[in-house]
């Protein structure tokens, strides 16, 4: 019986540690202005504006997680990073900023089968200044696909400053970011 105890308690501290390690959704508090390139680019690109249809969080199996890693890693090689000449929002094909980056992983993925509803353009502050990030909505938290890093993390492991992202059902419209991220959050890998 004292075994069994034991073997119970072991599981509980295993089961309490994995909680704790587990990644984090972000709460939305309310709708947020798009950025003002947003609306141009969704009437070129309507379906990479898109977040309707399918789950509205993905589980994360371990090929879904490696393909995850291997269009941030792509995406992050092939295209050479650019600032635009005012802001305008488009799918790169050699250069590009933040906002391009992230248009092109939400495309890549879309390709291989992840839902619309899972893939939200996002944006933050990172040293004073505005970036943009994919979210990819999971079971294991909301991941952020950036090209600043070839990691995949859980949004409350970035140095950012979360503000709005893609509303999920309608991604012509964008909601705020509530409340101040988890501390005891942890990188959802890499």
């Amino acid at each position: 019986m004292k075994r069994f105890v034991a073997l119970i308690a072991l599981s509980a501290s295993f089961a309490c540690t994995f909680a704790a390690q587990a990644g984090t959704l972000m709460t939305t508090a309310g709708p947020a202005f798009a950025p003002p390139a947003f609306s141009p680019f969704c009437a070129r690109e309507p379906r990479l504006c898109s977040t309707s249809g399918g789950k509205k969080v993905v589980t994360l199996q371990p090929e879904l997680h490696e393909q995850l890693k291997q269009v941030n890693r792509s995406v992050n090689s092939r295209i050479k990073e650019r600032n635009d000449t005012g802001d305008d929002w488009r799918v790169p094909v050699s250069s590009g900023d933040c906002e391009d980056f992230a248009i092109l992983k939400k495309r890549e993925l879309l390709k291989r089968g992840w839902p619309a509803s899972a893939l939200l353009l996002t944006v933050a502050r990172y040293r004073g200044q505005g970036h943009t990030v994919l979210t990819v909505r999971t079971n294991e938290g909301d991941l952020i696909l950036d090209n600043l890093t070839s990691s995949i993390r859980d949004w409350s492991s970035t140095p950012y400053n979360y503000f709005a992202r893609q509303a999920q059902g309608n991604g012509r419209s964008w909601e705020r970011i509530g409340g101040a991220k988890p501390v005891t959050s942890t990188a959802a890998g890499g």
